[in-house]
């Protein structure tokens, strides 16, 4: 819990700069390109033909829910995008950001709730620790705690398919020897069906 009121702190102040102006060369995160452009590309490619039809239907559902959240207005602002814990490095109780790859314009919670993990409880707990430290230098919105579940839909789709399109690469097949099997995308339909639930329930609250 401490190391979530640092990282809040940390965050805060790095947003407070990303706020100052918008990227010159990078996208926005939207549900056009990690959610929709993902899903054709998936299903033109590598679902396997048994389970397209259960693709598509709950892909149409999904990114119809996500569209409708990501649509309500959030102040965008330049972040990590990608901001899990195997992506920060702590030297001399410091953190510091690595992987700069999905550094996009979007909302400052896009690199918050990738820190929070464990049942409602204890993400509400965390979430209260990371605010906490972000707020001593910017405020975070609460409003933007609703686009939470739609951004983690986001990303598990875009991550498929941002595997997909190097698997021609001979290094994906030997790094990622678990994708693109009948299993995976079982799993991959079943973690998306719980997505759909869980962008049904209220949103988390700030103690």
């Amino acid at each position: 819990m401490d190391n979530l009121l640092i990282m809040g702190r940390f965050l805060g102040r790095i947003h407070a700069i990303g706020a100052s102006r918008p990227f010159r060369h990078r996208p926005v995160l939207d549900s056009q390109s990690y959610g929709h452009a993902s899903a054709e590309f998936l299903l033109r490619h590598f679902i396997p033909a048994e389970l397209r039809p259960a693709y598509e239907t709950l892909s149409r559902d999904l990114l119809e829910r996500v569209d409708a959240i990501m649509a309500e207005p959030v102040d965008l602002l330049r972040v990590h995008g990608d901001c899990h814990v195997g992506n920060v490095l702590w030297r001399d109780e410091t953190p510091n950001f690595v992987d700069f790859d999905d550094s996009r314009m979007a909302p400052a919670v896009q690199d918050i709730w990738m820190l929070l993990s464990g049942d409602r409880l204890e993400q509400t707990r965390q979430l209260a620790e990371v605010v906490d430290g972000y707020n001593e230098f910017y405020d975070f919105h609460p409003r933007e705690l609703r686009s939470i579940e739609a951004l983690r839909t986001l990303r598990i789709m875009h991550y498929s398919a941002w595997v997909a399109r190097r698997w021609e690469d001979p290094a994906f097949p030997m790094a990622f020897t678990w994708f693109n099997t009948p299993r995976y995308w079982s799993e991959h339909i079943l973690e998306l069906r719980e997505q759909l639930a869980a962008l049904q329930e209220p949103p988390l609250l700030l103690m």
